[in-house]
């Protein structure tokens, strides 16, 4: 969710609403197994995709089921520059394997003025060198992917998405001590720093929560805040049952 929804809702201003443009269409520089996963999903979300690889047997597999499909070594400004890379809203360094290829594709993108560049991480260094380059956008798909379903594995969470470093929004059962009794009246901002989003009854759908909501036990609860004061409710969710 993080990587594709923020993607698409980059030039949204989320403050006001207003949007500054959706992202229609993108560019996608890498076809292994995340290139090819966040290049279908963006297709199926009705953005147009250019995808691009060195390797021309993974292009030919994909080729009449992305929209476009090239081969093409984007170390190379040249080779950017005749496939109009400046023409597209966003482009995503979708390059895992070979940090040196990552790192040359974002510094040539950076040069060529391209403004919006998500790129894919392997390691806290990769990334500070993707940043200093020019990268907009950094990402950990595995990295992130793996702490989602650590923290679903343990059972004291149903889902579990990192929207910025350290901040979250985790759906987890209402604890006891929150059911029952208003949120407003529970003071669960005070005593745990954490905002209760919205929530969903059993058998029903999820609606805004506000200082007024009663939930009750068995309800569902999203709740977003730092990483500290998520796992700080959580743990005591846990304790209380």
């Amino acid at each position: 969710m993080t990587t594709l929804q923020g993607f698409r809702d980059w030039f949204v201003d989320r403050r006001s609403g207003v949007s500054r443009g959706h992202a229609d269409n993108a560019f996608v520089v890498g076809l292994g197994r995340f290139g090819v996963s966040l290049a279908t999903t963006l297709v199926d979300l009705g953005v147009e995709v250019m995808a691009v690889d060195i390797d021309e047997s993974r292009v030919n597999e994909w080729v009449g089921k992305l929209t476009h499909v090239r081969v093409a070594d984007t170390t190379s400004a040249a080779a950017l520059r005749q496939l109009n890379v400046n023409e597209f809203d966003a482009v995503v360094v979708a390059i895992g394997s070979n940090i040196e290829a990552s790192i040359l594709t974002v510094s040539a993108l950076d040069e060529m003025g391209v403004d919006n560049i998500w790129a894919q991480a392997a390691t806290e260094e990769h990334r500070r060198i993707l940043e200093r380059v020019g990268a907009t956008h950094v990402v950990f798909p595995e990295k992130q992917m793996g702490e989602r379903v650590a923290h679903i594995v343990t059972g004291d969470v149903i889902d579990y998405f990192e929207l910025d470093k350290g901040f979250v929004l985790a759906e987890i059962e209402t604890p006891p001590f929150l059911a029952g009794m208003p949120l407003g009246a529970s003071e669960v901002r005070r005593k745990y720093d954490i905002t209760v989003v919205c929530l969903k009854p059993g058998g029903g759908a999820f609606t805004y929560a506000t200082a007024d909501t009663v939930p009750q036990e068995g309800d569902i609860m999203v709740v977003a805040g730092t990483v500290e004061a998520a796992e700080k409710l959580i743990d005591a969710s846990m304790k209380g049952r």
